[in-house]
């Protein structure tokens, strides 16, 4: 339990002081959460849940991509194969990466060929401007796949007219160039966003081009009800050496995305959304005839749901979904399958000190299966500061298709899985004291497993084999500490702490026991003179099967006017590391260059 040390010491000292300070009348703590389109399942300040947010259009320029937000939050173990998210594998609070459910304006854009996809999401980071992050089980919010958590990545309707243009180079022939542009009327907004990052890379076969282009659209109808159109495509081709043993092989994905929301009044809204996904694998680059796989994925979702308030303080979300994905493949096959779902969630706020979350999901799988998830969460207002919460949920997650049927000689896929399903259970803290500078939330969570799905083997010689492993546990805590200091200086201290029950004796594991058993962030920034931001941040990190290491990044940039220059150095310790066992990652790394920035506010 030493893992645990620095986590605990966090939470004793947030009570400690509270207990010392006076006692007024209390005050929920409450997150702000915009909602413009779309009634989500349920606002995530009502969740009483360990939530995150990642402002992305803060400081733009001192982060380089979604990936890179992402890491701020060290709860979430982002598994990189190469920068800026290229096959990026993300896993939160030391679940797998196929337990995270990834969303784009509350809308699913999971793979249902593999979870290695996840991050291979068809927007821009350009579009994004905010994310937020569900800490724990959220299956019964979003259904399957959210064992671990919810990554939900938000675009924002623009309110003024601007155009932001960003171009910047580096070392290993790294090229980077982006494009946003907003209009904003009335009735009408529209931003159009575009990015594409390449290198050569830092070894052999291992070069990328990241490209994504997407337009939003917002139109004010009947009313004050807006209809919202997003259409997205991505295509990335890339070297993938050492990605799937030692072979020159080569990838390349491409993604489609559509989606309209419409609002029905204040409190009813309809969704509908299509996304499409190749993925071309060739095993040799020098030979691609000796082994390919040609793998096309479509996935479509709709949704119908309402939110209606009975007094203040209590309000009743429902709806019904419904979703599909077939997948047409050289090796997998042509598979399908349907599912649909109905939720309730009654949340019960400022009953006195206490608040209450109380919600259920039933989801209907073809062939007649169905599974029930419900969950529980409160929040008693112990001061006007501080605030203690806990909550209980259930999690389940439907095998990929590669899990299903993928063979090759090294990986064998298994049709007779079973889901996965889980019990998440946490207990917390949020500290905000009204007179001191900063903001402390500490949480202790645990989650039990059943039917987790590993590739897995018992002798080395033998391939990874998809299995139902037996049950097992995740239990940790997590603490972040946010410092706002003299001069717009603003200091952040994270920590989480995870540890598994053991595998079964002599049980070789690929995935389900290679996470973060410990991570630790220490980053910096401020608005210095010379219209100047900054930030600098330490990042350590240790996987159970390796040694603690280090990155240490830093970036300026200015802040304001037309021309805004910025230069990044990252892993400046030059570090040797790797995120996926056998996968090396780049050492330092430079990139530099300059925004151009125009708007019609600074007329």
């Amino acid at each position: 339990m030493t893992k645990l040390y620095i986590s605990s010491l966090f939470l004793c000292a947030a009570i400690a002081a509270a207990q010392q300070g006076s006692h007024p009348a209390p005050a929920p703590v409450q997150q702000s959460v915009e909602v413009t389109t779309s009634i989500p399942p349920i606002p995530l300040s009502e969740s009483n849940r360990a939530v995150q947010t990642i402002e992305t259009r803060e400081q733009p320029l001192l982060v380089p991509g979604v990936v890179d937000f992402l890491r701020q939050d060290t709860s979430l173990n982002v598994q990189a194969r190469a920068p800026l998210g290229v096959q990026a594998d993300l896993s939160i609070r030391g679940t797998t990466f196929e337990q995270s459910l990834i969303l784009v304006d509350g809308l699913r854009v999971d793979d249902p060929e593999t979870g290695h996809l996840n991050l291979d999401i068809p927007v821009p980071l350009d579009a994004v401007s905010r994310i937020e992050v569900l800490h724990g089980s959220g299956s019964t919010f979003y259904g399957s796949d959210a064992i671990g958590g919810a990554v939900n990545f938000l675009t924002a309707r623009p309110d003024h007219m601007s155009i932001v243009a960003r171009s910047g180079a580096g070392n290993y022939g790294s090229l980077e160039q982006h494009l946003r542009a907003d209009y904003s009327s009335a009735g009408f907004a529209e931003e159009l966003t575009a990015g594409r990052d390449t290198s050569d890379g830092f070894m052999a076969d291992r070069n990328y081009s990241s490209n994504a282009a997407a337009s939003e659209s917002w139109f004010t109808l009947f009313g004050k009800n807006t209809t919202d159109v997003l259409l997205a495509a991505s295509d990335r081709p890339y070297g993938a050496n050492q990605f799937y043993g030692p072979y020159d092989s080569w990838e390349r994905t491409k993604g489609w995305f559509a989606a309209i929301q419409q609002q029905l009044g204040e409190r009813t809204s309809a969704s509908f959304a299509y996304r499409r996904h190749t993925d071309l694998f060739v095993l040799l680059q020098d030979n691609p005839d000796y082994y390919r796989n040609n793998h096309i994925t479509g996935a479509w979702q709709s949704a119908a749901r309402r939110a209606d308030s009975f007094g203040a303080n209590t309000t009743l979300s429902y709806g019904l979904e419904a979703t599909g994905d077939s997948i047409h493949s050289t090796n997998l096959g042509v598979h399908a399958r349907n599912q649909g779902a109905g939720y309730a969630n009654l949340s019960l706020r400022s009953l006195g000190r206490l608040s209450l979350s109380i919600g259920a999901r039933e989801q209907v799988f073809s062939g007649g299966d169905s599974v029930f998830s419900p969950s529980i969460a409160a929040a008693y207002a112990m001061t006007s500061t501080l605030r203690a919460r806990a909550s209980v949920g259930h999690g389940y997650r439907l095998p990929t298709y590669l899990d299903l049927y993928y063979s090759d000689p090294t990986t064998i896929g298994n049709p007779n899985l079973k889901p996965e399903s889980s019990w998440s259970y946490e207990g917390g803290i949020d500290w905000s004291p009204s007179r001191a500078p900063f903001t402390l939330t500490a949480t202790g969570f645990s989650l039990h497993q059943k039917n987790g799905i590993d590739y897995s083997k018992f002798d080395l010689s033998r391939p990874w084999q998809a299995t139902n492993v037996a049950n097992f546990a995740y239990n940790g805590a997590e603490a972040d500490l946010r410092v706002h200091l003299p001069r717009s200086q603003r200091l952040q201290l994270s920590y989480t702490a995870v540890q598994a029950t053991s595998p079964p004796h002599g049980l070789i594991s690929e995935y389900a026991f290679n996470y973060a058993a410990q991570s630790a962030l220490l980053a910096w920034s401020a608005d210095l003179p010379a219209q100047i931001s900054a930030r600098t941040q330490l990042a350590v990190i240790q996987k159970t099967t390796q040694s603690p290491y280090a990155l240490w990044d830093v970036a300026l940039a200015r802040n304001s006017g037309r021309v805004r220059p910025y230069l990044r150095l990252l892993n400046l310790s030059n570090t040797s590391y790797q995120e996926i066992p056998g996968v090396p990652l780049q050492g330092r790394t430079i990139m530099g260059g300059a925004e151009v920035n125009w708007s019609a506010q600074h007329r």
